[in-house]
């Protein structure tokens, strides 16, 4: 499977990136998967409902199924969090993963910048983000695209996982 990141600080515009870029990359008839990272605890669980009983009742995994979805919620209990890596090996296969955060990690990403949010960029620090996408001109030593050019990001992120 070939992975591009979206990354960026808190209210860069990472999500809306994502979002049309899972759609515009799926009608062009690839696949796509994606992972996101969250820094907070977070619940994809309702209370009350019986998949929540059973993981606070101590369930190690929970796997609700249904003619619609599935989903699987592992509980880490003290554990440490699982690699990136590891998490990609959990997907089925598709064409492409985007992954949502993971600054840190050294996939090829492109930078979701917003001057609005007042943060430095990571790019200028960083070898592994390829491009950033911005709502501001920027003077910078790789690709700049406009942060609704949505086609444009898109044709060079197949490009450069060559799909």
């Amino acid at each position: 499977m070939k992975i591009y990141g979206v990354t960026g600080w808190k209210n860069a515009g990472k999500t809306g990136l994502m979002e049309r870029l899972v759609a515009e990359i799926t009608d062009r008839g690839h696949s796509v998967s994606t992972i996101k990272h969250a820094h907070h605890a977070f619940d994809v669980d309702q209370p009350g409902r019986d998949s929540y009983r059973h993981r606070v009742a101590g369930a190690q995994e929970v796997l609700l199924a249904s003619g619609h979805r599935v989903a699987l919620m592992q509980e880490l209990r003290g554990a440490p969090e699982p690699a990136l890596s590891d998490l990609l090996a959990r997907l089925s296969p598709v064409d492409l993963v985007l992954i949502e955060g993971y600054k840190r990690e050294p996939h090829p990403k492109i930078e979701a910048f917003r001057a609005e949010a007042g943060n430095d960029l990571i790019a200028p620090d960083d070898p592994s983000i390829r491009a950033v996408a911005s709502d501001c001109a920027l003077t910078i030593d790789r690709p700049v695209f406009e942060l609704g050019d949505t086609s444009a990001i898109a044709d060079f992120i197949l490009s450069e996982v060559d799909l």
